[in-house]
């Protein structure tokens, strides 16, 4: 009697281990096809390996470039700086000259004729209070400081005239002079001849009438 119940007793504790072990097992498999399948969406049934990678830094919230960059963005400043500084002169004059060469040959031999009245002039000539300037916007003039040189004719009949216009530095001393001329302004009319400087953009200068002639 008691080695039936010794037998009955073995025979379950035996499938009672059977039984953990079987569940060990199961939860080992599935571990194991979270860790082949989780997230890769392949049902081929074949096995699939992965190594972790490091995810790339969340650049979206940076400001600015890096050092090097900055480096190489002031050089770069620098150099078309100095580039533009020395080609400064010489450009301003071809500019000037690309600029001058919309003006008709009309005016052109009125400004050259200009020149000669204005030699035999006295003093500042007498037709001073006539004439006015008006500067142009430098977007017009592809940089050059261009002026409207307003020549109005107070006279009762048709008449030219000569003028002189001198440019200036903060010192007063005279930089460069220019001659513009007008022929045949009708009484009352006004004329707006244009006259431009071939110097630089830098240092400023200012433009004045130094002599006006009327004949």
């Amino acid at each position: 009697m008691g080695g039936g119940v010794s037998r009955v007793g073995r025979r379950r504790r035996h499938r009672g281990a059977g039984g953990v072990a079987a569940a060990v097992l199961a939860a080992a498999g599935g571990l194991a096809l979270v860790a082949c399948g989780g997230g890769s969406g392949n049902t081929s049934g074949g096995s699939t390996s992965f190594s972790p990678r490091p995810s790339p830094p969340v650049t979206a919230s940076f400001s600015g470039t890096p050092p090097s960059a900055l480096a190489s963005a002031a050089s770069s400043a620098v150099a078309s700086a100095r580039a533009s500084a020395s080609a400064a002169s010489s450009s301003a004059s071809a500019r000037a000259s690309e600029f001058e060469a919309s003006v008709s040959a009309e005016t052109e031999r009125a400004n050259a004729a200009a020149r000669k009245k204005l030699e035999k002039a006295q003093g500042r000539g007498n037709a001073v209070s006539d004439v006015s300037l008006t500067g142009m916007p430098r977007s017009e003039t592809e940089g050059l400081l261009a002026l409207h040189v307003n020549i109005r004719n107070a006279t009762a009949g048709k008449a030219s005239f000569a003028v002189q216009v001198d440019f200036r530095d903060s010192g007063g001393k005279v930089v460069e002079t220019r001659y513009v001329g007008a022929t045949g302004v009708r009484p009352g009319e006004t004329v707006h001849p244009i006259v431009i400087s071939h110097e630089p953009p830098e240092p400023k200068l200012n433009a004045v009438v130094a002599k006006a002639q009327r004949y």
